[in-house]
């Protein structure tokens, strides 16, 4: 049963695809999609999954279900900057430690995509609520891993203030895209929200294939120019999210949350950013490595998500099934 489950997802097409733009990249393949082609998926990717999850949302209603698991992915996202920045400072400096502290405390849409295309896959479904978590779970991070980082360097002469980066992590692209299509699926009426839903719904998996494998060669190049850091952040960018998202499945065993749910909210809390936390590092934090969060986050711990930890959750939910 365990190893059906892993062969099951490794044979994905979407992951597939993903493993092709690294093969791609290993043999120097002039395959390539253009950065404009690249940049519009992933905002149509993000746009979907949030009017999508605002229309479930409306549908499903708040309850203590949704309250418990929206305070334990706002806790996540404001407890994991800390205890990695504190391990990180034992061989990175200020700077590179924050960064990559506020990377692991954050999220990454694409990871919570490729999610749900698993619990589909499972017959499992989740809440809308589970969006709302997830742009929930951005800002925090990247404000923790700021004030750390104020907090532990000497001169502050290059670290951006509070004010501009809460405005940059608010107004990143990827951030105002999925709060935004969260909100207008809120507000939409349902009857109207059907005309769109062939292009919310039918055509997501391709793009999704489509984007994977750019992400694939991108992940596949970053990850040259990290080698130079050693097996410290390597095995980090691995055990870390292991654990983050193994803490969110045992405290989800309390709290009656349905089991989709509790699969997403590990995938979040295993998770690491490297679209929204990037862009505010440029300003937040200019001397940390963008050679080092980027790769640690794209290269070795969204790979190990959506190949090992996926399924790796999933059997731990069914280990510890809950109080529901």
């Amino acid at each position: 049963m365990n190893m059906n489950i892993l062969i099951s997802n490794l044979t994905n097409p979407v992951l597939l695809f993903f493993i092709l733009g690294i093969f791609a990249t290993i043999v120097k393949s002039d395959l390539e999609i253009p950065a404009a082609s690249a940049k519009f998926i992933s905002l149509y990717l993000l746009f979907s999954i949030g009017f999508k999850g605002g229309q479930e949302l409306v549908h499903s209603g708040i309850n203590d279900q949704i309250i418990i698991t929206l305070l334990i992915a706002l806790a996540f996202s404001v407890l994991v900057p800390f205890y990695v920045f504190y391990l990180l400072r034992l061989k990175l400096n200020v700077f590179d430690s924050g960064a990559v502290a506020s990377a692991y405390g954050s999220v990454s849409a694409v990871t919570f995509i490729s999610a749900a295309s698993f619990l589909e896959m499972n017959n499992t479904v989740f809440g809308g609520h589970m969006v709302a978590a997830m742009a929930l779970m951005e800002a925090p991070a990247i404000v923790v891993g700021m004030i750390l980082i104020r907090k532990y360097d000497k001169e502050n002469s290059e670290t951006g203030s509070l004010k501009t980066v809460l405005h940059d992590a608010f107004t990143n692209g990827s951030v105002l895209m999925i709060l935004g299509s969260l909100a207008i699926g809120i507000i939409a009426d349902s009857k109207q929200a059907e005309g769109i839903k062939p292009f919310t719904s039918d055509i997501f998996k391709g793009f999704l294939a489509i984007f994977l494998l750019e992400m694939g060669m991108v992940a596949a190049k970053r990850f040259k120019a990290f080698t130079k850091y050693g097996w410290f952040v390597s095995l980090f960018s691995i055990i870390i999210p292991l654990i983050n998202g193994s803490i969110a499945v045992l405290v989800t065993t309390f709290g009656n949350i349905e089991v989709g749910n509790r699969f997403m909210l590990a995938i979040l809390a295993a998770s690491a950013s490297y679209i929204a936390v990037p862009a505010a590092m440029r300003l937040a934090a200019p001397k940390a490595d963008p050679g080092l969060y980027i790769p640690m986050a794209l290269g070795l711990t969204f790979p190990f998500n959506i190949t090992i930890g996926m399924p790796l959750y999933w059997l731990l939910i069914q280990a510890f099934p809950g109080t529901h």
